[in-house]
């Protein structure tokens, strides 16, 4: 009974549900345990103890009333007695009638007495009445010398009696003699005919209620009741593991409840992670979407200059501060930077994801739902090789289409393959035997294959590795690497689905190799499109967590930013743009500088969604601005020189030129830019104020000085403030290219538009790449430069704003299932090594209280 109770409670197709009483069963039953597992949204007889409660406790605008007693209430209302003051008597104290109608008739200010079998004198009680309720399952107990004159009677008794007149023998009367009180009383409900049809009636009301409350959550999902979490300030700042084990999350069942997703739309990964479906999005279609914020960098240092913390630093400002409806919308982070060098992304200092442990280990193992899915498909690459290296057509086609139970057919996958052949057959018998060859051969050439093996861990010693040296597997071995994970073209493809069944399409899409002819060789083509699908079904959904203080986050997808384009998923943008409301914010983060990230967010991530942003926040440091002035080498690791710590506004000036063109960088796509200058203790307040002034005067929106690394919102203030007047400017978002263009074209647009190269100089492999890419009907996908993230060159070591270089394409590869070309500008490492001294050293448990320490 309780499963089928809970299948109800979760379908939103079903507003009310009732457990007819007392229950058909020859088995002991918990009747109470059943009635309770009703939700109390949808307990239209208003017994759910919840509904009990709230009714005892007076607040009736926020239960369900249960029907009989709403019935009876209803009743007396229509005789035009004023309730309040009257004296009124209830006889019965049943949980379904008794004890509720005498809590609704006391509030509504009757004095209320309770009678049943056991009161003494109880005609006595009852004489001095002005509204007798009688429910208690005696046969016309209530006689007319019990009625004071005048009364209003209400009958809720059903009880059957002998009476040889009738054909049955037997008649219904209730719990009063009618007969005899219907002279006393002024009001008085006949049996049958009386309350029982009120009771259905009152039924129905409750469901058409509850209908029109789940219709207006439906509708809406802007009026949230978000309880904040108090942040304890510290000076100075600890670690960023103590600040978040030190802070109390809220249960994500809570959270989900207080920015109104509905129970059914939330399932949760233990108490403070969850995933959220995608259906929020049909429910909420006719809600506008909130004001659309990307948060980006100038080129940074390698210590990176605060993107995460500046994100979550607003996004707790707008939300705890300026008491807006706010998301934040940021990646999940490998596991490999996790444990090697630059330590996890879940912010840091006041300004903080939590619990940082969940966000920056395993979270609910999208990452390795990929590596699952990317792994099988290198293993069929290399297995379809195989089987057609050793095997006939006829034993290929006898294997491939096998005969079950007498019957020979092509699986749905297969028939995509022959319509892709122009094979118009779906009988597998009757393919000639040209077809059957063209069908059953890949023919895939090995120099092609461009699909690697991932793993979600640094290992520099799987950078090249030869496979296929078992021995069944002997003659057919192959030099190939592994990659990280997040590098995978599934992961970009996650991050730039719009719904399972466009992923099904891009994973199918994939272009892994050519054929000896020059044919593209596709993910469907090897028959596993389905499959993939199905390993990536949960990984589709948005990961809901929570900032310090309360406000909500979703984390999900995490692509590369040099091959791949660097931001969050579409997805969760757009089911936290619904969830927000036309007067909330969505705060998003671009990774690495505004050259990268920003550009991809722009021209390949808002082209995918049609999502339009209204301001960009672009975050600058001082340390970054005095390297990029001819400041010294910053080294991860090693203690920062003496220009970066004492003031020296000559190289700031000086390196201010980066931020100039990110500014431009910016603008050239029609968005407000407010530059975020993200302190540190070591800055001075006139180094601040002279950036603060100098992109005031150079194409910035705002500019604002930030401390939100130490004080969270509060200090962030500000800035949320500026991002507020920014997003109440009309938007004039453009992109920076037509995608009909020529693929070298395009580079060309971004090397000079966002790099400020003189031109672009392909190398004969790109060239030949670019045309066969043209041939294959590529040429119409945007652009994703894979450049280092240190320069706006391609030279890592030029800093500040570069000039009078020409960009060198390498080669030009293609994510043909995420939607991108990706032309290499130099060498792109796919696979991190791990340092000497690796981030794992100062990483352990406490095995008797299971926390982690040294986590960063």
């Amino acid at each position: 009974i309780i499963k089928t109770v809970e299948r109800l409670n979760l379908d939103p197709t079903v507003h009310g549900i009732i457990v007819q009483l007392p229950l058909d069963t020859s088995s002991p039953v918990d009747t109470h345990l059943v009635t309770n597992s009703i939700r109390p949204d949808k307990d239209v007889d208003g017994l759910h103890q919840v509904n009990a409660g709230k009714l005892a406790r007076g607040d009736l605008e926020d239960c369900i009333l249960p029907c009989t007693p709403r019935g009876c209430l209803e009743l007396i209302l229509k005789t035009g007695i004023d309730i309040a003051g009257k004296m009124a008597v209830v006889i019965g104290r049943s949980k379904i009638v008794g004890a509720p109608m005498s809590n609704l008739l006391t509030w509504h200010h009757a004095t209320v007495t309770v009678c049943h079998s056991r009161t003494v004198n109880l005609a006595d009680v009852a004489r001095q009445a002005d509204i007798l309720v009688v429910a208690i399952g005696k046969s016309q107990l209530v006689q007319k010398d019990w009625v004071k004159p005048g009364a209003v009677v209400i009958d809720c008794g059903i009880n059957t009696i002998e009476d040889a007149s009738r054909k049955t023998g037997k008649r219904l009367v209730g719990d009063v003699d009618y007969e005899g009180v219907k002279d006393v009383a002024s009001w008085l409900t006949p049996v049958p005919g009386g309350v029982g049809p009120m009771t259905v009636a009152m039924l129905l009301r409750n469901t058409l209620d509850q209908a029109k409350k789940a219709l207006n959550r439906a509708k809406t999902a802007s009026g949230w009741s978000l309880q904040l979490l108090k942040l304890n300030l510290k000076t100075p700042v600890p670690s960023d593991i103590e600040i978040a084990q030190s802070q109390t999350p809220k249960m994500i069942s809570e959270l989900a409840e207080e920015i109104n997703l509905l129970q059914e739309e939330v399932d949760l990964y233990g108490k403070l992670k969850a995933k959220v479906s995608l259906k929020v999005l049909d429910r909420l279609q006719s809600q506008p979407d909130g004001k659309y914020v990307v948060v980006t960098g100038i080129t940074p240092t390698p210590l990176g200059e605060g993107k995460s913390t500046t994100t979550i630093g607003l996004t707790q400002a707008l939300g705890a501060h300026l008491m807006r409806n706010v998301f934040a919308c940021v990646r999940q982070p490998s596991q490999g930077p996790t444990f090697g060098i630059k330590g996890g992304a879940a912010g840091g200092g006041y300004s903080q994801v939590i619990p940082m442990e969940e966000f920056n280990l395993h979270l609910t193992g999208d990452i390795h739902a990929i590596t699952a899915a990317n792994n099988l498909l290198a293993a069929q690459i290399e297995a379809r090789m195989f089987h057609e290296a050793t095997q006939t057509d006829e034993a290929l086609y006898k294997r491939l289409v096998p005969t079950s139970k007498g019957k020979r057919e092509f699986s749905t996958i297969q028939l995509r393959r022959l319509k892709k052949l122009g094979i118009d057959k779906t009988d597998p018998n009757s393919l000639t035997a040209e077809e059957v060859s063209s069908f059953v051969r890949l023919d895939i050439n090995r120099e092609t294959i461009t699909w690697q093996r991932v793993m979600d861990t640094n290992d520099r010693f799987l950078r090249k590795i030869i496979v296929g040296e078992g021995k069944e597997e002997k003659g057919h071995s192959r030099v190939c690497q592994f990659d990280i994970a997040v590098s995978s073209e599934i992961m970009a493809i996650l991050a730039l689905t719009t719904s399972l069944q466009d992923m099904r399409e891009r994973l199918g899409n994939m272009v892994v190799a050519s054929s000896k002819a020059g044919v593209p060789v596709t993910a469907d083509d090897l028959g596993i499109t389905g499959a993939l699908t199905v390993l990536m079904k949960d990984a589709i959904r948005p990961n809901l967590m929570q900032t310090l203080e309360g406000t909500p986050v979703f984390v999900h997808a995490g692509p590369f930013a040099n091959i791949a384009h660097g931001n969050s998923s579409i997805l969760a943008d757009k089911i936290a743009l619904k969830l927000v409301g036309k007067d909330g914010f969505v705060v998003t983060e671009a990774g690495f500088g505004a050259d990268i990230g920003m550009e991809k967010f722009f021209n390949i991530k808002c082209r995918y969604s049609g999502l339009v942003p209204n301001a960009v926040v672009l975050v600058a440091t001082i340390r970054a601005l005095k390297m990029h002035g001819g400041g010294p080498t910053v080294v991860a690791g090693v203690p920062l020189p003496k220009e970066y710590t004492q003031e020296n506004v000559e190289l700031l000036e000086k390196g201010f030129e980066n931020l100039q063109k990110q500014i431009e960088n910016a603008n050239k796509f029609g968005v407000p830019v407010v530059v975020a200058i993200n302190g540190f203790a070591s800055d001075t307040q006139a180094e601040k104020e002279l950036v603060q002034k100098l992109a005031r005067q150079n194409g910035a929106f705002d500019a604002i000085i930030c401390n939100h690394w130490a004080e969270g919102g509060r200090g962030a203030g500000d800035l949320a403030q500026a991002v507020e007047r920014a997003c109440s400017q009309p938007s004039n978002f453009k992109f920076l290219y037509d995608v009909s263009l020529p693929i070298e074209e395009k580079i060309r647009i971004i090397a000079q538009e966002i790099y400020g190269a003189d031109g672009i100089e392909l190398s004969p492999e790109a060239k030949e790449q670019i045309e066969r890419y043209k041939k294959q009907g590529f040429n119409d996908l945007p652009i994703c430069m894979a450049k280092t993230h240190l320069s706006l060159s391609h030279d890592p070591t030029r800093k500040g704003r570069p000039t009078g270089f020409t960009l060198p394409i390498r080669e030009a590869r293609a994510s043909i299932g995420a939607g991108f070309i990706y032309p290499l500008v130099g060498t792109m490492s796919t696979m991190p090594g791990l340092p000497t001294r690796p981030c794992f050293y100062d990483i352990d448990i406490d095995p008797d209280t299971e926390e982690i320490v040294g986590l960063s």
